[in-house]
């Protein structure tokens, strides 16, 4: 039982019924406070909503921007909703109710289905007194755009300039009763009238409506606020909204589809590159701003192939405009949507794209996807080349310029799927930069490019397909190599030194059991050794380290876990995705936030003194503990492993393989 509230049903759907009072944490780099938020959205914007009743909007079409930071809220008289004693949390929206005095407000603002760059706000408003009300509803709204890129440390206030014409209207609703205002309503006092639509670039917005209500009686009124296109009829877009919603959310455990929701709500069609980003969200965008690393919204998008794939294939073109026409991919994006590649240069990058292009190829037979135009990046002005063409690029960087080093395995270059990899290994930097080899990027590829292999032979592309097939076989081999009786081996550093030979780095295991590098007997053995261990002890799955203190435990890295432990121990693999939900939070951390309705992603294990909660680099200006929720991979992961756990997954045949083994036991 979560000491914030419980989950319950609404409008046919999971949501949250927060109940708790101030309960304070601290986020490291600012200072500490008690508002806890949750991050819902639609392809275009997000409405963070906030545990005190405020809210804020965030669009990411032309940069990392807040539209509005901490506001919103509807006056009826003296009641205010920014003082609501009950606040429902939805998927896509967000419901406070506050009575006294004889009456009822209900607020609830939504994220509408689609591309829609505003919320909607439906007021209900009830008379339980025996006298007529007579009063005036007030909504009210400060706009502050602000953009967010490359901050660290300190929070920073500066609000933009020029920002965005952003309007508060009072909506009618065509075709139903009218709500009461001030041509039908009572008339308003002197210096509450005001207009039915108001807009600014910066400043309160504010539009009141005079109510009269006979005892029991009640009213609705409607409002948007954002970026407003045209007229609306706004009963219509409420219910239309959730009835859409409910149509294409996964019929699954509530989690489940909670998870299909907040991972989608995180989509932002992109004014700048085309196609649908994916951020992964929480401290990296909306408290550092940037979008990355460009890893991340590919492996986001892996479980939409399977539930909406067409955003999915709009996230993988968006990801590839990102790069070069050399088939190079930038760490990042920074606030601005330029190209951010000074900090980290990883080698996995490539391999992402190849493989969330390989599962909706196996997924959906749309292999006409491949031939439509992608642009790169504007900043080297070249020409748009077709989506097979780039990947077919990115596959050649990755051969030609990531490369291999003297022992045959990928070039770890000064990150891989670890941005601390390098500096963790114990050995030189530079020398571990120019010379420094990967076994874990050896072994994803090992696995990744037979699928990818299929894809370009299904598209004409022959010699490289066989190319493809050939290089895998060399990394398999060599990556079978790497055992040395209990594990595998994370990495050669220069001069013959291994990374990973006395203890065990989790993220390279369950590729080396995927890409087939480890037998049958050494996979059932090292996921024995990973239960000792890693697993030994953490109620929200293993630690990425052994040993190591304190430990972390990675979203990304035990989904794999996750994918490779079903092959061999399923109910190992069942157990590992049940200590990676928001329950399995919420049951050893009752009183942390964070993993209540979404998380970070990565946890600190039972060892840390925070645990539960996440990292922070304090000497360095950057914490995920200081935004430590609305991280897609919280969302992503549980839904991809649980499709692997089913048996769903791409072949090296270019099929979808859907045998779905069992049900969870």
């Amino acid at each position: 039982m979560s000491a914030f509230g419980e989950w319950t049903t609404a409008e046919g759907l999971p949501a949250f019924e927060y109940r708790a009072g101030p309960e304070p944490w601290d986020p490291v780099l600012d200072p500490p406070t008690s508002l806890h938020r949750v991050h819902v959205g639609n392809r275009r914007i997000t409405l963070v909503a906030g545990s005190d009743g405020l809210s804020s909007v965030w669009d990411e079409h032309l940069g990392c921007r807040w539209i509005a930071e901490h506001t919103g809220a509807g006056r009826f008289g003296a009641l205010s909703t920014d003082a609501a004693a009950v606040k429902l949390f939805g998927p896509t929206f967000c419901r406070v109710s506050v009575a006294g005095d004889g009456a009822e407000i209900e607020r609830t603002v939504l994220c509408p289905e689609g591309e829609v760059p505003w919320v909607l706000i439906k007021v209900d408003v009830v008379n339980r007194g025996e006298a007529v009300l007579r009063r005036t509803l007030t909504e009210e709204w400060v706009v502050r755009p602000r953009e967010v890129n490359l901050e660290f440390g300190p929070s920073r206030d500066d609000v933009l300039e020029d920002g965005p014409v952003v309007a508060l209207e009072k909506c009618g609703d065509a075709g139903t009763e009218a709500p009461a205002g001030p041509s039908t309503g009572i008339e308003l006092p002197p210096g509450e009238r005001g207009d039915e639509r108001v807009e600014t670039t910066s400043g309160p917005l504010a539009v009141a409506v005079g109510l009269e209500l006979p005892p029991g009686a009640q009213t609705t009124v409607w409002f948007r606020f954002g970026l407003l296109d045209g007229p609306v009829n706004p009963a219509a877009v409420y219910t239309d909204s959730l009835a859409a919603l409910r149509d294409r959310l996964p019929a699954a455990t509530p989690e489940i589809t909670w998870h299909a929701a907040l991972l989608t709500g995180g989509a932002c069609v992109d004014g700048v590159l085309g196609g649908h980003t994916l951020n992964q969200g929480s401290a990296y965008s909306f408290r550092h701003g940037f979008n990355g690393a460009a890893r991340d919204p590919l492996q986001h998008a892996l479980p939409l192939v399977h539930l909406e794939p067409d955003l999915a294939l709009s996230v993988l073109r968006n990801t590839c405009s990102w790069g070069s026409p050399d088939g190079d991919l930038p760490y990042a994006l920074d606030g601005r949507k330029q190209p951010w590649a000074g900090v980290f240069r990883p080698s996995d990058q490539n391999l992402w794209a190849l493989w969330l292009a390989a599962e909706y190829a196996a997924a959906t037979d749309d292999l006409t996807a491949f031939a439509e135009p992608v642009r790169y990046h504007p900043c080297h002005g070249a020409d748009p080349v077709p989506l097979g063409e780039n990947l077919r690029r990115q596959f050649r960087f990755f051969v030609d310029e990531v490369g291999v080093g003297e022992h045959g395995h990928v070039r770890i270059l000064n990150a891989d799927w670890n941005d601390l990899a390098v500096s963790e290994s114990g050995v030189d930097r530079d020398l571990m930069i120019e010379r420094g080899e990967s076994v874990l990027n050896s072994a994803m590829a090992a696995w990744v490019l037979p699928v990818y292999a299929s894809l370009a032979e299904r598209l004409g592309d022959h010699a490289t397909a066989a190319e493809a097939r050939e290089r895998a076989a060399d990394l398999r081999e060599r990556v079978a190599g790497e055992w040395n009786g209990r594990w595998f081996r994370r990495a050669h550093a220069p001069g013959g030194g291994l990374i990973g030979d006395h203890d065990l780095w989790l993220e390279v295991q369950p590729w080396a059991i995927l890409c087939g590098a480890a037998t049958p007997d050494q996979a059932r053995a090292l996921l024995r050794t990973i239960d000792e261990t890693c697993r030994a002890g953490s109620p929200l799955g293993a630690r990425h380290r052994w040993p190591a203190t304190p430990g972390q435990v990675w979203f990304s890295v035990n989904m794999t876990l996750i994918w490779a432990a079903a092959r061999y121990d399923p109910d190992l693999a069942w157990d590992e995705w049940r200590r990676m939900s928001l329950h399995a939070h919420t049951a050893a951390y009752p009183g942390t936030w964070t993993g209540t309705l979404s998380g970070p992603d990565c946890y600190l294990a039972p060892d840390s003194d925070r645990p539960g909660e996440t990292w922070a680099l304090p000497g360095h200006g950057v914490a995920m503990q200081a935004y430590p929720v609305a991280n897609l991979h919280s969302h992503a992961q549980p839904l991809l492993a649980y499709l692997r756990l089913l048996g769903v997954e791409p072949t090296a045949g270019g099929t979808m393989r859907r045998r779905f083994t069992r049900a969870a036991p």
